[in-house]
């Protein structure tokens, strides 16, 4: 039970903030090759290019591909000022994937001419701007020639990732207005986002789509981008393997003491029995197959305890986290069939081999003494 039940929350853990930061910002990104430019540095235009979209509809794995590009922005209300990264993007932009983020208020909604005048704020910035979906607020965009640009846009609604790289960063804008304020074309845009239809294949999607896209393009995988978070993910792996294998010692030790306690309860009747002839083996058998039955009932027990302990979290989600420090608010538990595989028959089989120790016993015994043994 101690066993799936780690595995199940660091499992849980890890899918819950990967799907975030996948939801957020697609599984893979295609854009123009540019080694020296960071994660959230603006992007230099790129014009949609019909080829790269071919190869990448032509994919199996690939749900969806989203043009985007970002600004940066600094955002002022009556109150306060802020920095800001606006992501734009287009009216085929599938909002359902960020639709658990919205914390208030709704999606920007994109007009038929023009661009859309409204922005989609975090949490965190509409704190410290004190604003709410429906207020008025000017945003400025500094120009390469150092020249500031001013809009008035109105807050289409809030929403939390509970990341800070992400809350304390992007807002969300139509991808019309970047293009109008960096003067690009209309078919001009920042990259793609591609969505998978299974986060299991992000590397080899992305090295696949690597080794057929034209000269002077790149593909990133979210991992590659944030490798700070995903890098502190993967940590927990080695946590759990400490936790497993203390698990695993304190599991032997007292199934050994177990055997020998019912052993020395039985002593008199080890010697009752090899004085009328049975064998070691056959001795030894009796205890193995006790201490295979509770084995088996002890694995059954915490099957069952597992299963209806992990369904009232995902139900209810009683145990709580603080969601600044582990970016998710509740501990999220997923347990996949095979840990149920793995773990069962590995514990059976390390509790049965341990079980031959104490037995070696039996064969040191005498007859006349287990008899006379109080």
């Amino acid at each position: 039970m101690a066993m799936l039940i780690t595995f199940a929350f660091t499992n849980g853990f890890q899918y819950a903030i990967g799907q975030k930061m996948f939801s957020f910002s697609g599984h893979i990104r295609v854009q123009p090759f540019e080694p020296s430019r960071t994660a959230i540095a603006e992007e230099s235009p790129m014009e949609e290019n019909d080829t790269v979209l071919k190869l990448l509809r032509a994919n199996a794995d690939i749900k969806t591909i989203q043009p985007f590009a970002t600004k940066n922005a600094i955002i002022k209300s009556s109150e306060s000022i802020e920095t800001a990264l606006l992501k734009g993007v287009t009216k085929e932009y599938d909002f359902k994937n960020l639709d658990k983020f919205l914390q208030s208020g709704r999606w920007i909604q994109f007009a038929d001419t023009g661009y859309s005048s409204e922005i989609n704020l975090s949490s965190y910035t509409a704190t410290q701007l004190n604003a709410k979906p429906g207020d008025k607020l000017i945003v400025y965009f500094i120009q390469g020639d150092g020249t500031r640009r001013a809009r008035p846009m109105t807050v289409a609604g809030i929403f939390k990732t509970g990341i800070e790289d992400y809350d304390k960063l992007i807002a969300i804008a139509d991808l019309r207005l970047i293009q109008r304020l960096n003067n690009w074309n209309i078919n001009e845009i920042g990259g793609y986002e591609v969505f998978l239809h299974d986060y299991r294949k992000l590397d080899t999607v992305s090295n696949a789509i690597f080794n057929d896209l034209p000269s002077g393009w790149n593909s990133h995988t979210i991992r590659e981008i944030y490798p700070g978070i995903f890098d502190w993910l993967n940590l927990q792996d080695t946590t759990v393997a400490i936790v497993v294998i203390i698990m695993i010692v304190v599991a032997i030790l007292n199934l050994i003491t177990c055997l020998i306690i019912l052993l020395l309860e039985r002593t008199r009747m080890v010697g009752i029995l090899k004085a009328v002839g049975s064998t070691d083996f056959s001795i030894q058998k009796i205890f193995l197959y006790q201490g295979a039955l509770i084995t088996f009932f002890g694995i059954l027990l915490g099957n069952l305890v597992t299963l209806i302990f992990c369904w009232l979290q995902q139900r209810y989600g009683f145990i709580t986290l603080p969601e600044d420090a582990y970016y998710i608010s509740k501990a999220v538990v997923k347990l996949e069939w095979w840990h149920l595989v793995v773990v069962n028959i590995g514990t059976f089989l390390v509790c049965f081999l341990v079980l031959l120790i104490p037995t070696i016993i039996i064969r040191r015994m005498q007859p006349a003494k287990a008899i006379s043994f109080r």
